[in-house]
């Protein structure tokens, strides 16, 4: 801990690093990976994609598994870093933010269980449109089980905005915008969970997120920690 205390600037870059690789997961996984291959309204094309491309959609899940194991150090460091403002309030983040990661890291299975039903001795027991019927009911469950682990990540994300806007070593703006970002990942999920049908609309709002997300990104990256204000908040809690 004293080397962290001492030198948090090193553990801020190696989180923007972490967070970066996050992103960018996130965006293979989501939009070069699910959104090429699966079409909501055609499960026939949806099936034949992924039966065309099974390497590609492993790929996808190979890059989500990464992505929540990059989740683990990046909270690790988020708690140290932010648990100088607020024991209490760090602890409930890194919280939510742990159940956030074992509901998507296990929402993973609604993906591997397509290529059972397309490549496996399995698919005998099933005639296609059987299949695809399956296929896209696991999807949609895949979409659902996001949307709840992000309900958990809306509320770390309340947690660390607020930490971050008072911490005095961070840029204020940051810790609102990750605060914007906690009230649009909630307000996406539920309104998908209580009305799905305007969930078309309240999609846009992850937009925001990854703008805010995005941002606390590349702050830890490039700038890191502000050392005398960090200093001065650590002297607070010795004395």
């Amino acid at each position: 801990m004293n080397s962290f205390t001492q030198s948090p600037q090193v553990y801020a870059r190696v989180a923007g690093i972490c967070y970066l690789l996050i992103i960018l997961l996130g965006v293979f996984g989501q939009i070069i990976v699910r959104n090429s291959l699966v079409v909501m309204s055609d499960p026939a094309m949806t099936v034949s994609n992924i039966a065309e491309s099974p390497l590609l959609w492993r790929l996808g899940i190979v890059g989500d598994i990464a992505m929540h194991l990059l989740d683990i150090p990046l909270m690790v460091i988020l708690y140290l870093l932010l648990r100088p403002v607020h024991k209490t309030i760090a602890r409930v983040a890194l919280g939510f933010n742990v159940i956030q990661t074992a509901v998507l890291a296990t929402n993973k299975l609604t993906l591997i269980i397509p290529l059972l039903l397309i490549n496996s001795q399995h698919s005998a027991a099933f005639t296609p449109e059987q299949i695809s019927a399956q296929i896209m009911l696991l999807l949609d469950a895949h979409n659902y089980g996001f949307a709840l682990g992000l309900i958990f990540f809306g509320f770390a994300c309340l947690g660390y905005g607020y930490l971050l806007f008072t911490s005095g070593y961070f840029p204020k703006p940051i810790g609102i915008l990750i605060v914007v970002a906690g009230l649009c990942y909630l307000i996406n999920s539920f309104v998908l969970m209580l009305a799905p049908e305007l969930s078309s609309y309240t999609f846009l709002l992850l937009g925001v997120c990854l703008l805010a997300e995005l941002s606390l990104c590349l702050w830890l990256l490039i700038k890191g920690v502000q050392h005398p204000a960090w200093q001065q908040v650590l002297q607070r809690m010795e004395n």
